[in-house]
């Protein structure tokens, strides 16, 4: 890059940086653009030259969340020798090691609705954006699939509103589960996600003071829905 690009990008990347601490330290009301504005000694209009709206400030600052929480759970994936079960458990305790250590990020990311039905499709250019973290659960879950299969429902024993959603959905991500085996990925997922959601938002702290051991006994129920093998978390 030119040095004139190399000075752009190192301000876009302090402006984030400086919206993140605001985040964290005073919660999502205090990113304003006027308020990053003001820490880095420049005008309001003046930071619009960088991030021409609110708006694009704040996906900007998403997107940096997902690719640091992506990056996190495949690395942690892909350190984990053995089997697509294995490497699955390794994720799920990265995703959770994330957004326990910043639960100001999780909450930016996660507690608030998700887009449109017809606005979501898997996108593994995207890299970061919340179909892009969707995938890096949802590959293991069709490797395990692909590999040794896992006991699944019938659909004709459903109601068949649910039948007609998850054939849509085995739609929209290509056929890579069949809508039986894409009940059982979304059921491992609601309550993997349901859970850590709980825990982060501090729904369950008036029964719950150490949330570890009730995430290890979801991870075993997962591992139960998968026909897999449950392994703890190493030492």
């Amino acid at each position: 890059m030119s040095r004139r690009k190399k000075l752009r990008e190192a301000t876009l990347v302090e402006i984030r940086t400086i919206a993140r601490k605001l985040l964290v330290n005073k919660g999502s009301t205090a990113v304003t653009v006027n308020a990053v504005a003001r820490r880095m000694g420049m005008s309001g209009p003046a930071l619009y030259r960088y991030y021409s709206s609110q708006a694009e400030l704040i996906e900007a600052l998403r997107a940096d969340f997902y690719r640091e929480l992506i990056a996190k759970m495949r690395s942690a994936g892909e350190s984990r020798a053995g089997t697509a079960g294995c490497r699955l458990l390794a994720i799920c305790r990265a995703l959770r090691g994330w957004a326990v250590a910043h639960p100001a990020e999780f909450r930016w990311l996660f507690a608030s609705p998700a887009p449109p039905m017809g606005e979501r499709r898997c996108d593994p250019s995207a890299s970061g954006t919340g179909q892009a973290f969707g995938l890096v659960f949802l590959e293991q879950v069709v490797e395990i699939w692909e590999t040794q299969r896992f006991p699944i429902p019938s659909l004709e024993d459903m109601d068949p509103a649910i039948a007609d959603q998850l054939r849509a959905y085995s739609e929209r991500i290509d056929g890579r589960l069949p809508p039986e085996a894409a009940y059982v990925f979304l059921a491992c997922w609601m309550r993997l996600y349901g859970l850590l959601c709980m825990e982060v938002l501090n729904q369950i702290s008036f029964a719950y003071s150490d949330m570890e051991p009730v995430f290890e006994e979801c991870l075993q129920e997962l591992c139960g829905l998968l026909d897999i093998a449950y392994e703890g978390p190493r030492s």
